[in-house]
């Protein structure tokens, strides 16, 4: 039996770096503007789409949950509490249903990218991290 766990080792600690800095991002959001990540990627995802709607299907796909997760996820981003997204169904075909960011959604959005953006450069930029990262895919290859 092979003992060499230096791959696993080495991507267990990639994935720890990848987890402290999402980590940290998903703190910043929640307490800046009650966002999960996972309600940013939704935010993202919409607006860099051309006509700012997706088709719920397609952003289940790109957010990598279940059917029912996203459309969960979807309707409280929808509430009056929050009033980022509204959805309707396709003109074309019944059994479709669109996702678009409001005018909220895009304001929120826009706010948090700028969070979103100084919380991942400062965590990129501290001290070892450059360093450490590039010592762990070498090990890799």
């Amino acid at each position: 039996m092979d003992n060499n766990n230096e791959p696993i080792t080495v991507w267990l600690s990639l994935s720890q770096l990848y987890s402290s800095i999402t980590d940290k991002l998903e703190q910043a959001l929640q307490q800046e503007y009650g966002l999960s990540l996972k309600e940013f990627s939704v935010l993202y995802f919409i607006s860099q789409s051309e006509e700012k709607k997706l088709r719920l299907q397609s952003l289940q796909e790109m957010i990598g949950l279940s059917q029912s997760a996203t459309s969960r996820l979807v309707v409280r981003m929808e509430a009056n509490d929050c009033g980022a997204l509204h959805r309707h169904m396709c003109e074309n075909d019944r059994r479709g249903i669109y996702t678009q960011i409001t005018e909220i959604g895009e304001d929120k959005f826009q706010r948090a990218l700028k969070t979103f953006n100084q919380v991942l450069q400062s965590e990129l930029q501290r001290e070892g991290l450059q360093a450490e990262f590039a010592s762990l895919v070498h090990r890799l290859f």
